[in-house]
């Protein structure tokens, strides 16, 4: 991850010697132009010179910032990972809560393609994930305290690890939501929980490929 930091750095630097010799070139033509035809010149060449540099500045900083958010790619000798079935121990008694999690975490997984998903035995890297809790509360309160809205929010722990160089990559816990109506049927709560997990299951794929 350093090397293409530093040869971005060593880009900048030519960047900004090609502008340093514009810069000369830009104002041995105005104080010419300024000797030859005794025309003030000055205020255009600053003009000139200020444009570029503006321009300058915009292009780097643009690049920076896409470097920054972009973060590195998944190392290539990464290929496969695995994902086995997530182990509940929410205790909400949430009934197919680890088949839901896991098929949608796998689903994300062969929609981007980064690393295929395969068995334990065949995999470069593995996930294994734990819902550690749910819970169902209140989350808008109306005048009265009334409740009109129910918020779903899933804790799952996740562990990532490289099986080629045998390392854990990283051991932590996501945690989304999903709100249903307050008085809801079955399968609005349903869908909050799912939300949820959509949710969640994003952030998973998020660190998983870009977060080294």
């Amino acid at each position: 991850m350093k090397e293409p930091y530093i040869e971005k750095l060593k880009n900048m630097a030519c960047k900004q010697e090609n502008l340093n010799q514009i810069i000369r070139k830009v104002t041995n033509l105005g104080v010419s132009k300024k000797d030859s035809k005794n025309q003030p010149y000055d205020i255009h060449t600053k003009v000139i010179i200020l444009l570029l540099f503006i321009t300058y500045l915009v292009s780097n900083f643009t690049g920076c910032c896409a470097y920054s958010f972009t973060g590195a790619s998944v190392p290539k000798y990464l290929k496969t990972i695995a994902i086995p079935n997530a182990e509940d121990r929410s205790s909400s008694g949430e009934p197919g809560l680890s088949e839901m999690f896991t098929s949608k975490l796998t689903q994300k997984f062969i929609d981007d393609n980064t690393l295929q998903v395969t068995n334990k035995s065949n995999a470069d890297a593995i996930l294994e994930c734990t819902i550690t809790s749910l819970s169902d509360v209140p989350s808008v309160v109306a005048a009265g305290e009334n409740v009109t809205s129910r918020r779903i929010t899933i804790t799952v722990r996740v562990v990532y690890k490289d099986l080629v160089k045998r390392k854990t990559v990283f051991d932590k816990s996501f945690s989304n939501y999903g709100d249903y109506r307050s008085g809801g049927s079955i399968n609005d709560r349903k869908n909050a929980i799912e939300t949820a997990i959509d949710r969640i299951t994003d952030d998973i794929l998020l660190d998983t490929v870009s977060g080294w």
